[in-house]
């Protein structure tokens, strides 16, 4: 329901409070409201369950099979002066006087190895091949038999529980049957579609949670775990504290109605909304979990308070409207009471849930991308600070389809295997064959009745025992009688006073130790913006930059400096901390500080001596982040050294900026040497809708017009729908080089890769070396003595070079030491053959890193009114520029008028390797006229983009991969958001495509009518007429527009 009043939105405010309060402390929130909901529990379920408390003194008792035996057995009774067997019933048994009373059992001895001897029983009155029949006057059953040769034959279960299962099933629906025939049949409606609403309602939780929040299972089962708590507790305080008692009735016809009233949207919300805006915002200078679950229900804890309050007034008017009616006002009391623990628990428990889901995301999300960064290339240190610093979210092992499909399967196993324990391991044979018709009760032997007369002349009464099995002893005879045997035991000392109190003590530390656990694991999420800032800004000022005294030319003066630093202190004054001992002082002699690097480093000299050491060649200039430990303070020194080798003294001026960036990331991943950033322009092209979703695609270029040029094809694909996309292939390549001592061995090398056995061989050595990459084929050519091995790879949202440079190495080393290549000798890891920023017909052909095709369909008026061109003009162009002209200069990959254009610009915007534009621009650009509309299309079969790694860890372009929705890697499918980035790339070049072709067509139109005109001079044809001024104006700002790009 939308908020009525706005304010509920202000009442929600103490709602908020508590949430985030409850989210600093998520296990010990979750830990009491599931304590406290269990004790409810406890305390009111007996009063709807008869016998529901266990009695663990029978557990132990000695005749409990006899008990049991007793129940199943079938009592003949027979009198000395009648001639006939009767029945009787358990009741009858139970009542009746009777002389002798005697037990026949009917033992069957099952075996295959029908050599093993049967042991010898006494009692036996008939005994038939694998069968005896034992008569005596007590129910003892040996379990364990002992034959002469040694054979252990061990009593093996005969009950036929999925029967009894069955039969109470069946009872409770035949109760049902009765119940509803003798109810009206409105009545039964109404409470049917409350069912089915009911199921729906718990269905659609786990469809919305996996939709709307990525989350297949434990988030909506903890809404449904909350809701439950609420009711146990509304239950408890009704019936226990206010007296108010709910007949079971009562509830089977009420809880639907209570579940779909109260429902799970208001949860369904706040999840969404929670981790949507995490997703967009990620963790700010200010927020952590906390702050972002108060956001969450300051947000929307107004339409939450809203709803639960008008159902709560409707509950409470029902209660007193309907006072003389018991049954009803207990039942309206109920609800009210669930509806105030549903509120109170979803800004408590379940807030802490999410808290919880938060605080585990961005842990394992921290580990994946710091994983990601190693296996491509990036250095240590540099991958622990981006992925300290990340704040989106990722994938969970509570939430990823292997941990679920991991918990089903040991759900399973687990009921199996408790099943085996309790059924015996020949359930399956008895119990399914009496699924679905019951066991026949035991029949009194021919050889009893015929001898009853002469041998039994006083009334007597039989008991026919039902067939017991006995089988060899065998191990999991033993591991099945050890598993019930510890079963037995664990449930009855559990119950002895001390040891429950131990086990208590043991859930108690048990829930400390996770919570420290968890508070330890925080550490990856209070690393955010604001804090990973600070923690830079104690590294760089804690260590006194002139703690060393300095002993000075005349000896005379010492400088002692100590610098200090509070956790307040700003990026600003630690840059200005870079220069601001630049000047102070007089530099030391040359001499003096070599000694003092040698034996105390240059981290406590000022820049300007650190500066004489670089200039005197006793410093390399790449060494200074090292030696420094202080990136940003390398960057300063290094120019003023350059400033002097180079003779350049701009670098001392700020139009090469340097200050305000974070070299941190740079370091070891995308530069050396550095000397400061170049800024670039960024425009934004945009909404454009791509596969139904719209997108700002940002990009970063000096040209003018292109941004606007682009804009305008937006704007026109947009007025037709949008692009559709199609990603033909993924994978990212790298080709080798080696060589053999003769063509023979080369060919043979070729020929066995090319194998299966090659190809699994080689595949399972590349997968080795990588948890991301994975290998789909290698393709071979043969020059010579020379082989070339191209190594598809997928790699995850990295673009993967280096990751896959590992692969290959690694698979080359084993081809030489396992494989029975040993002569092979490789002549480059890289041999061209990839092709990596080269133009390549392979690459055009093959395709490299993702393959997609973008088309669009422009409806002819827009055609004309948007771009300012003519559909039969655009195709005609396209022919004669974008296939004829470009296969008259021998063009391989350049059917297109200008999409390098693009990608180089997305590129820089991105952080993508702007080299790989090269073979990423590689497109074909096709136009056909439909019905008077422009179909247009790109196919792009090598865009090489990564949404982590290289470039991609800079903050700015990591913001702008944040403006796409597509940093990082995907949270539940790795690749989907670089393949989804190459999407959006193919998109771009068909808006730059279509518009800069709609000029040059309008630039073809506007001198056709100017020859047009000049030919018929001033007198026109008949039937014809002069184009209107205003057409030719139009179309020559058409052609002036854009055609820059």
């Amino acid at each position: 329901m939308p908020l009525i009043l706005k304010q509920f939105q202000s009442l929600a405010k103490p709602f908020a409070y508590v949430s985030r309060l409850s989210a600093k402390h998520p296990v010990h929130v979750i830990l009491i409201t599931v304590f406290v909901s269990a004790l409810a529990y406890l305390s009111v379920i007996h009063s709807y369950f008869n016998g529901w408390q266990l009695d663990s003194k029978s557990i132990f008792a000695g005749n409990s099979d006899a008990v049991q035996l007793q129940d199943e057995c079938v009592h003949y009774y027979h009198a000395g002066n009648a001639g006939l067997w009767n029945e009787l019933s358990s009741e009858e048994f139970a009542s009746t006087a009777f002389s002798e009373h005697y037990y026949l059992m009917q033992l069957d001895f099952k075996t295959q190895n029908h050599t093993q001897e049967l042991p010898d029983l006494a009692n036996v009155v008939v005994a038939d091949q694998d069968t005896r029949y034992v008569l005596q006057e007590d129910l003892v059953l040996p379990k364990i038999l002992q034959a002469d040769d040694g054979t252990t034959w061990r009593l093996r279960p005969h009950r036929f529980r999925l029967y009894d299962m069955k039969n109470v099933v069946l009872s409770n629906i035949d109760t049902l049957v009765t119940k509803i025939q003798g109810a009206e049949t409105f009545d039964v409606l109404i409470i049917g579609t409350a069912y089915i609403a009911m199921f729906y309602t718990i269905v659609r939780l786990f469809l919305a949670m996996k939709k709307r929040t990525e989350s297949k299972f434990w988030i909506a089962l903890s809404a449904v775990v909350s809701s439950t708590s609420a009711f146990f507790l509304a239950l408890y305080t009704s019936q226990v504290l206010l007296n108010k008692t709910v007949t079971a009735l009562s509830l089977i016809e009420g809880i639907p109605f209570i579940v779909v009233i109260v429902g799970f949207n208001h949860k369904i919300r706040l999840a969404s909304f929670l981790l949507n805006y995490f997703r967009k915002h990620g963790f700010s200078q200010q927020c952590d979990a906390s702050e972002l679950v108060y956001l969450a229900m300051k947000e929307e804890g107004g339409r939450l308070l809203q709803d639960h309050l008008l159902c709560l007034v409707g509950f409470v008017g029902g209660a007193l409207y309907a006072h003389n009616l018991e049954v009803l006002r207990n039942f309206c009391i109920l609800a009210s009471l669930v509806l105030i623990y549903d509120l109170v628990l979803t800004c408590t428990y379940f807030a802490s849930v999410l808290a919880l889901k938060l605080e585990i995301n961005i842990i394992h999300r921290s580990t994946i991308i710091k994983e990601t960064l190693e296996e491509d290339g990036v250095i240590k240190s540099t991958a622990e600070s981006v992925s300290v610093a990340e704040s989106q979210p990722k994938t969970s092992i509570l939430t990823s389809n292997t941990s679920v499909t991991l918990l089903k399967l040991f759900v399973v196993v687990a009921f199996v295997g408790f099943n085996f324990c309790s059924f015996g391991a020949r359930w399956t044979y008895q119990t399914f064959s009496a699924l679905y018709t019951k066991p026949s009760s035991p029949v009194l032997p021919d050889f009893i009745s015929s001898s009853v007369a002469e041998n039994y002349a006083n009334g007597v009464v039989i008991s026919m025992v039902p067939p017991q099995y006995y089988k060899p002893m065998k191990v999991y005879f033993q591991v099945e009688d050890l598993i019930l045997s510890s079963l037995r035991y664990i449930s009855v000392s559990i119950r002895d006073r001390f040891i429950s109190k131990l086990v208590l003590f043991a859930l108690v530390t048990s829930a400390s130790i996770n919570i420290y656990l968890l508070n330890a694991g925080r550490i990856h999420t209070e690393f955010t913006a604001k804090q990973w800032q600070r923690h830079k800004a104690k590294k760089a000022v804690s260590t006194p930059k002139l703690k060393q005294t300095s002993e000075l030319a005349n000896g005379s003066s010492k400088i002692s400096t100590s610098l200090s630093a509070t956790s307040t202190e700003s990026n600003t004054a630690i840059e200005d901390d870079s220069e601001s001992d630049s000047d102070d002082g007089i530099a030391r002699p040359l001499e003096t500080l070599v000694d003092v690097m040698k034996s105390d480093g240059v981290k406590t000299m000022n820049n300007k001596e650190v500066v004489s050491l670089v200039v005197g060649g006793k410093l390399p200039l790449y060494a200074l982040e090292k030696q420094l430990g202080d990136t940003l303070r390398a960057v300063a020194v290094r120019r003023k050294a350059l400033a002097l080798l180079a003779d350049a003294p701009v670098l001392e001026t700020s139009r090469l900026p340097y200050k305000h960036y974070d070299y941190d990331r740079v370091l070891g991943a995308c530069c050396e040497n550095v000397i400061g950033y170049m800024p670039l322009p960024v425009g934004v092209i945009g909404p454009l809708v791509i596969d139904g979703v719209s997108y700002h695609i940002p990009m970063a270029t000096t040209e003018g017009c292109l941004v606007a040029s682009a804009m305008r094809g937006c704007k026109a694909i947009n007025a037709g729908g949008g692009v559709t996309t199609v990603l033909t292939k993924d994978g990212m390549t790298r080709g080798p080089c080696v060589r053999f001592p003769t063509l023979t061995r080369s060919g043979a090398c070729k020929i066995w890769i090319d194998s299966e056995e090659g190809q699994n061989k080689v595949k399972k050595a590349f997968n080795s070396t990588s948890r991301f990459a994975r290998l789909q084929h290698c393709q071979t050519a043969l020059a010579g003595d020379l082989l070339f091995i191209r190594f598809r790879t997928t790699t995850g949202d990295a673009m993967g070079m280096n990751m896959i440079s590992k692969g290959v190495e690694h698979s080359l080393k084993l081809m030489v030491e396992e494989f029975g290549w040993g002569d092979m000798e490789i002549v480059s890891v890289s041999g061209n053959y990839c092709t990596d920023k080269k133009p390549a017909a392979i690459n055009w052909i093959e395709g490299r890193g993702k393959s997609v095709v973008a088309e669009a369909i422009i409806p002819g008026d827009v055609v004309r009114k948007v771009l300012k061109s003519d559909v039969h003009a655009l195709v005609e162009l396209n022919i004669a520029k974008n296939l004829i002209g470009s296969a008259m200069a021998g063009s391989v990959g350049g059917f297109n008028a200008h999409a390098a254009n693009l990608v180089t610009a997305v590129y820089l915007a991105l952080g993508q390797d702007p080299a790989q534009n090269v073979e990423s621009s590689n497109c074909i650009t096709l136009m056909n006229a439909v019905n008077g509309d422009l179909r247009i299309s790109v196919s792009m079969p090598s865009i090489e983009v990564g949404t982590i790694g290289g470039g991609t860890i800079l903050e700015p372009q990591s913001a702008m991969l944040d403006l796409l929705g597509v940093r990082g890697p995907h949270p539940t499918s790795p690749g989907d958001n670089a393949r989804q980035l190459a999407k959006i790339v193919a998109s771009a070049v068909l808006a730059g495509e279509l518009s800069l072709c709609s000029a040059l067509a309008a630039g073809h139109l506007v001198q056709s009518h100017m020859i047009h005109n000049r030919g018929k001079g001033t007198t026109p044809a008949a039937g014809s007429t002069a184009p209107p001024e205003n057409d030719v104006k139009r179309l020559k700002e058409g052609s002036v527009t854009c055609i820059k790009s």
